[in-house]
């Protein structure tokens, strides 16, 4: 079996971006908008997504699980007819990751903390 070490967890990471920030939508977007000044009574519908927010949470998490694997797994590194990434591309590349999966986990975990700044 043939892997590509070149593979990019890009469009992984970018997932999980999306979905943290569907998740925490309920919280993170309305207040957002009221410090930007932005206010009404529209503003009550946006935490009707609440309840899509284990779903997100979960894609989000499923997301940043197949980036770890792409960078830190077996097919990260070498293929079987020994082409080989570049580890300083690959320690760029698990530097991003973790520097994305700090912000996605701030982003997870918004709704729990946003109560210690109110």
């Amino acid at each position: 079996m043939s892997t590509n070490p070149t593979k990019t967890s890009l469009p992984a990471i970018v997932g999980a971006t999306l979905a943290a920030v569907g998740a925490s939508v309920c919280c993170v977007v309305p207040l957002a908008l009221v410090l930007m000044g932005i206010s009404g009574a529209w503003i009550a519908n946006l935490t009707a997504l609440d309840a899509w927010r284990p779903w997100f949470s979960a894609a989000t998490l499923l997301c940043l699980a197949l980036a770890f694997w792409n960078l830190y797994g077996p097919p990260s590194r070498c293929r079987t007819d020994g082409e080989c990434v570049d580890p300083r591309v690959l320690l760029r590349r698990r530097r991003w990751l973790w520097i994305a999966a700090t912000f996605i986990a701030l982003l997870l975990l918004f709704p729990y903390y946003v109560t210690w700044f109110l």
